[in-house]
Parts: C-alpha cells; sequence; structure tokens
C-alpha cells in the first residue's frame, strides 16, 4: 500500500478528494501504526512515515470516507510508571470526527488481567482490536444553504436542556424507526413543539462520542447521561438512525440546520475536563495508549491519575496539545457543525494550573483571545469535586454560569425555609452580588431551579427524599440535600389539597425563573409534569424512568408555560440588559425597581433581615428601561407588580400608594392560573394571596 509522507497539520484523518491524510500526536511514541479494517474486520497496517513536532503522518491515496481505521503505538510499556504504550492495543483517534461500534468489554482493552489486581500489569500481549470500536474517516461534503448561527441576544435567550434521545424516545408522532436519534430531534412534530413552547435554544446533554461503562453494562444498565466522552469530534454514532459508519455526522448537521431554520440555536454539553479511560483501573482506549503522561495529570506516584471530577482522570490543560486538542474540538463544532455554543461540564477543572482553580489560567486566556470561540454562547458549570472547586461568579467577562445560588435560594424561598428575603431579591433580579464586579450584565447569570442533575420539577414538589434503588448503588448516588418538598407526601397520591398545592408550586417556580432576570434555562420535560420517580440521579436510566412521557403530559401546566414563555417575550423588563438601580429617575420619587411589604410600605432594612419573613412584592417600571434596541429605538414597557408568597397560609397585601400606579390589572395568580376575565384594583387596595402563590399585576396607563 502507497504511503506518502503527508503533513502535520490538520490532526486526524482528511479525505481531499483524492486521498486521505492522517496525523496524531505523541511525544512519547517510538512508531505508530495507522490499521485499516475493511467491512469483515480484516486488518491492515501501515507505519506512519514521518514525524514533524512530534506529529506521526502519512498520506494515503484513494482512502475514502467510510474507510474504519486506528492506531497502534509502539514506546515505553511500564503502567506502574505512567507509560502506557502497547501496540496490541489498537487505540481511537483523538481527532477522528466520526466512530463506529461501541466497546466490547473484555480484559484485553484494560492494562491488567482481571481478578489479578495492579500487581498483575502484565496485560501487554492480549490484542484488543477485537473488541473496540473503529474511528472512521468522515465526509466532510454537506450543502448548508447558507446556514449560519442565529446569534440571538443572551437577553432574548430561553434555553431548554433536553436529551436527544430521551427527548423522542416515545414520541407517538415520531415514526419509530427514528425515535431517539438526531433525525427526531429534527422532526416537524418536535421542531413544531419548541416553537409552540417558545424557547430559542436547545441545550444538548452529551453528544461526543462517549461509552457505556463496564460496570453498568454488567448490571443492564447503560451510560443513558453521556458525560463519559472518548471523542470530541465525532458525534455519538448511536443517536443517528442510519447505521452506516459516518452517518451521524450528516444528520447532526441536518439536525442543526433544520433547527436554525426554525429559529432555534443548539448549544453542546461538553465533557472536557476528563475522558472515559477512567483511573488506574480503567480502560485503554485512546489518550492512554498515545501519550498517558501528556494528557493527564498524574500523582506523584505515577500509576495514578488526580481526579477533580469524581470519574477517575483528569486532562493536563498545562500541556499545548491538550489546549489544541480542546480548541481544535471547539471551533470544528462551531465552523463545521455549525453549533451556536457550549457548556463546559465542571468548568473549574478546566480552570486549574497547579491545584488552584485560578480564573486566568492558560485555558480561559485562549478562549478569551480566540476569534472564534469567544464569539459563541459559552456557559460554565462552576464547580468541581475538588478541593476549593465551586466557583460560582468567580469566571472572566466573556462567560456565563449556570447559577447554582439561585437554584439554591430559590428552591429555600418556596419551600417556607428561613432566609433573608435580601438574597432571594437578589436572584430575581439577575445576581448583581456575583456578576456585577467583573462588569458582567445580568444574562452572566444562567438561573435554572431544575437540571438533569438532581430531582425533575414534578419530582422536587413530591418527594422529599431520593429513590435511587434503581440504580443499583445501594442509594449512596445522588445528592442527599436536594431542597426538596414533598407538600405533606412523599411521591404519588390522590390527595386533593397536596395535588394542588403541587400544582401551585410548580407554576411557582416556573413563575420565578421566568420572570427573573437572566437568562432562563427550563429542563426538557418540567412543562409536562416530567416524572422520574424520585430519582434525582438517572445517569444509567436509558428507560422509561428517563424518557419523556408524552402520553401522560400536563397539558395544563404546558399551557401555562407556553403563555409564561411568551409574556416574558412580550416585556422587555423582565429580561432587562443592564442592572436595575434602585434610584429614582428623571427626580422622581419613583424608582426603576422598589420592594414591598405586605402592607404595602417600601422595604428598610429591618424588613430585609427578618430570618423568618416569607413574603414580599416588587414593583418593575417598564419606563425607565436604559439601553435602546439595535437601531436605537427606545425600549417602553407597562409597569408591573409581583407579589409573592411562599408563607403556609393566605396573606392580604396592600397595593402601594398612588404615586406608584392608580390602577392595576390582575394578569393571573398561580393559585388560579391566567385570567380570562381582567379583574382592575386600585392604588392601596387590598388583595388577598393564596398561601405559596404569585399574583402578577400590570399597571393601567
Amino acid at each position: 500500500m502507497k504511503v506518502w509522507p503527508g503533513q502535520p497539520y490538520p490532526l486526524g484523518a482528511v479525505y481531499d478528494g483524492s486521498g486521505t491524510n492522517f496525523s496524531v500526536f505523541s511525544e512519547t511514541a517510538e512508531r505508530i501504526e495507522l490499521c485499516l479494517f475493511d467491512e469483515k474486520g480484516n486488518e491492515t497496517r501501515v507505519d506512519l512515515p514521518e514525524v514533524t513536532g512530534y506529529c506521526w503522518h502519512g498520506y494515503l491515496p484513494f482512502v475514502e470516507p467510510g474507510q474504519r481505521y486506528g492506531f497502534r503505538v509502539h514506546g515505553p510499556w511500564d503502567p506502574a510508571n505512567g507509560q502506557c504504550c502497547n501496540p496490541a492495543k489498537l487505540l481511537l483517534d483523538p481527532y477522528a470526527k466520526a466512530i463506529d461500534g461501541q466497546v466490547k468489554w473484555n480484559e484485553a482493552v484494560f492494562l491488567y488481567r482481571f481478578g489479578k489486581g495492579l500487581e498483575a500489569q502484565n496485560n501487554s500481549d492480549s490484542d484488543s482490536a477485537p473488541f473496540m470500536p473503529r474511528s472512521v474517516v468522515h465526509q466532510p461534503h454537506f450543502e448548508w444553504n447558507g446556514d449560519r448561527r442565529l446569534q440571538i441576544p443572551w437577553h432574548e435567550t430561553v434555553i431548554y436542556e433536553t436529551h436527544v434521545k430521551g427527548l423522542t424516545a416515545r414520541h407517538p408522532d415520531i415514526p419509530p424507526e427514528i425515535r431517539g436519534t438526531y433525525a427526531a430531534l429534527a422532526h416537524p412534530a418536535i421542531i413544531d413543539y419548541f416553537k409552540q413552547l417558545g424557547i430559542t435554544a436547545v441545550e444538548l446533554m452529551p453528544i461526543h462520542y462517549f461509552i457505556h461503562d463496564k460496570h453498568l453494562i454488567d448490571q443492564g444498565l447503560r451510560n443513558y447521561w453521556g458525560y463519559n466522552s472518548i471523542g470530541y469530534f465525532a458525534p455519538h454514532s448511536e443517536y443517528a438512525s442510519q447505521k452506516r459508519p459516518g452517518a451521524a455526522v450528516a444528520e447532526f448537521k441536518q439536525m442543526v440546520k433544520t433547527l436554525h431554520h426554525a429559529g432555534i440555536e443548539v448549544i453542546l454539553d461538553v465533557v472536557y475536563n476528563h475522558t472515559a479511560e477512567g483511573n488506574h483501573l480503567g480502560p485503554i482506549l485512546s489518550f492512554k495508549g498515545i501519550d498517558n503522561a501528556y494528557y493527564y495529570r498524574l500523582c506523584d506516584d505515577r500509576c495514578y491519575y488526580k481526579d477533580y471530577t469524581g470519574t477517575g482522570n483528569s486532562l493536563n490543560m498545562r500541556n499545548p496539545f491538550v489546549l489544541q486538542l480542546i480548541m481544535d474540538s471547539l471551533r470544528y463544532w462551531i465552523l463545521e457543525m455549525h453549533v451556536d455554543g457550549f457548556r463546559f461540564d465542571l468548568a473549574a477543572t478546566l480552570a486549574r494550573e497547579l491545584h488552584d482553580v485560578d480564573r486566568l489560567s492558560v485555558f480561559f486566556n485562549i478562549i478569551q483571545q480566540d476569534p472564534v470561540v469567544s464569539q459563541v454562547k459559552l456557559i460554565a458549570e462552576p464547580w468541581d469535586v475538588g478541593e476549593g472547586g465551586y466557583q460560582v461568579g468567580n469566571f472572566p467577562p466573556v462567560w456565563t454560569e449556570w447559577n447554582g445560588k439561585y437554584r439554591d435560594c430559590v428552591r429555600d424561598f418556596w419551600r417556607g425555609e428561613n432566609q433573608t428575603l435580601g438574597e432571594f431579591a437578589s436572584r430575581f433580579t439577575g445576581s448583581s452580588d456575583l456578576y456585577e464586579k467583573t462588569s458582567r450584565l445580568p444574562y452572566a447569570s444562567i438561573n435554572f431551579v431544575t437540571a438533569h442533575d438532581g430531582f425533575t420539577l414534578n419530582d422536587l414538589v413530591s418527594y422529599n427524599e431520593k429513590h435511587n434503588d434503581v440504580n443499583n448503588e445501594k442509594s449512596h448516588d445522588g445528592e442527599n440535600y436536594n431542597r426538596s418538598w414533598n407538600c405533606g407526601v412523599e411521591g404519588m397520591t390522590e390527595d386533593l389539597k397536596v395535588l394542588q398545592l403541587r400544582n401551585r408550586q410548580r407554576r411557582n417556580f416556573l413563575v420565578t425563573l421566568l420572570l427573573s432576570q437572566g437568562v432562563p434555562m427550563l429542563l426538557g420535560g418540567d412543562e409536562i409534569s416530567r416524572t422520574q420517580k424520585g430519582n434525582n440521579n438517572a445517569y444509567c436510566q436509558d428507560n422509561e424512568i428517563s424518557w419523556y412521557d408524552w402520553e401522560n403530559a400536563d397539558k395544563d401546566l404546558l399551557t401555562f408555560c407556553q403563555k409564561l414563555i411568551e409574556y416574558r417575550k412580550d416585556h422587555p423588563v423582565f429580561r432587562r440588559r443592564h442592572w436595575f438601580l434602585g434610584q429614582p429617575i428623571h427626580g422622581s420619587e419613583v424608582k426603576d425597581i422598589a420592594w414591598f411589604t405586605l402592607e404595602g410600605e417600601q422595604m428598610s432594612e429591618k424588613h430585609w433581615g427578618l430570618g423568618y419573613a416569607k413574603s414580599l412584592g416588587v414593583f418593575l417600571n417598564g419606563a425607565t428601561i436604559p439601553n435602546p434596541y439595535p437601531r436605537g429605538e427606545p425600549v417602553k414597557d407597562d409597569n408591573f407588580y409581583v407579589i409573592f408568597n411562599a408563607h403556609h397560609e393566605a396573606l392580604i397585601f396592600t397595593l402601594p400608594k398612588t404615586n406608584w400606579g392608580a390602577l392595576w390589572i390582575k394578569e393571573f395568580d398561580t393559585d388560579i392560573g391566567w385570567l380570562e376575565n381582567e379583574e382592575t384594583l386600585k392604588a392601596e387596595s387590598q388583595i388577598k394571596v393564596e398561601d405559596h402563590s404569585v399574583v402578577v399585576l400590570r399597571q393601567v396607563t
């Protein structure tokens, strides 16, 4: 077989119409073989003939898209000292744009022999190829027809966090043969649903190629969530409706193109903090065998890995080719796959230099100056499991963050915990205490009450305790402190009063989320009361526990949520681009925002400090929005008065004096829902607000 010298860059397998260039980085390798496989699994090996700057490369004429391949790396084999090169182990290309198949768990893909422990790290002669997936040369051509990123402004964004398979696996209007795939997510039934719901972006749980852990497969479970990446350029092949090698690439692109045509952005949940190769007992699939000590952060005893993620290993962000891998991956998904942004799982790990989290780390510096990556939506999950890993509010200016403090505060408020109202007011108005100091604006706060990790909204108001027995971990997994409240009965019930309270609580959370300043993120399925039966860690439940139950959707809650999102879009006062000042406007005593007691008096310092207080009202001035529309037109809106009652009894609220508004219309009440017949109230009149309820009033001008 002809092998020409080829080029060291770009890394990976690149088809140019006549043949394919292969290039792979390894600082420790002494020789690298390219392994080509036919449809029957027969293997042909050729040496990569050139090495340039530790990149081993070669060009093979006539190798076309669909070709399966892998690498075998010759070099030092001493796992006890962090050296794992072994030509008996077939390795995935770190830059593979497509990957075919899944790992078949056999001791050949491990460093050691089963049942003999680490002292038997001599598993050097077992060929892993029969048990390994294959990298695939992909077809780069795709007709985008002018598609481009939508660039929806942050303050107009409503995010819907969802799962490619879970969203569509049980949808009755989607053909069974494509359910659970990229094609299903682009089906007209889903597109119409998104448009009617009113969301502007889907945040997809991991779609980078991942594996299903051996211990899960042995128990009949699967890695449903997908936080176990091993291919940072390849869309997960199990989500493709067509099963030919490389088909996932075009199907993913078509999904993005279809969503963009509907005005919906695509944000990817990405896992660059660790890989699926795990710790010293994990498999050897790619990075370990290519250059273990370069790609991973090793302990002083180099047999072991530093683990800031709880999954066994952490990528070494201090090394240039690791940083290049991540940046090349991000640019590929932006430029070639047209995605609109990323949510970085356990992002604090990416900021660790030596040990401490450093907000000025090399990784964030590179992101900041990159002309491509810095211009898309960047969302940090601002924590990891290591010491000092909770970093909410500490990321650089170009970043937004999952606001964990928002989640915790809002949950505590609505379950009636004693706390100062000041924090709730801060979270409702965008968390300036967290983001203003770094010149960020309210949309730096990605507000959420629920996410994939934890209870669904339905379960948040139905369970006090987690119920994770089906995970086969004796309920040791999952968060123990959920800040949830079952409203009086654990789990399912037919008690009418409990059900009514739960309905109010669901609406309370949705109203708080969607009327808060910042960017709301809705957990997919919360709008139809999706339940996981109390499982708050369904990472391994690729079944009806996790899949959306469309047949039993709560259509009343769905309608309420649709109207609420539309209400947010119609009224810019709920999605301001800049902070409230809390100051009088133009010499008037009427401020841009003001907080009131239930007696209709402005809140004083003593009121803010009452830990037992669970009720308040807020005036939002729509006439004082400071920033114009893109073409300079002034932004004007109505004035609003929002009443929150998290008390366990109904309360009588007095509206503010006339100067704050002479006449008000009651728009909706979470105890009742949306009001068809307008109810008007005069200034200083009284209004009864049921326990655990929100009432929204709009001023009549």
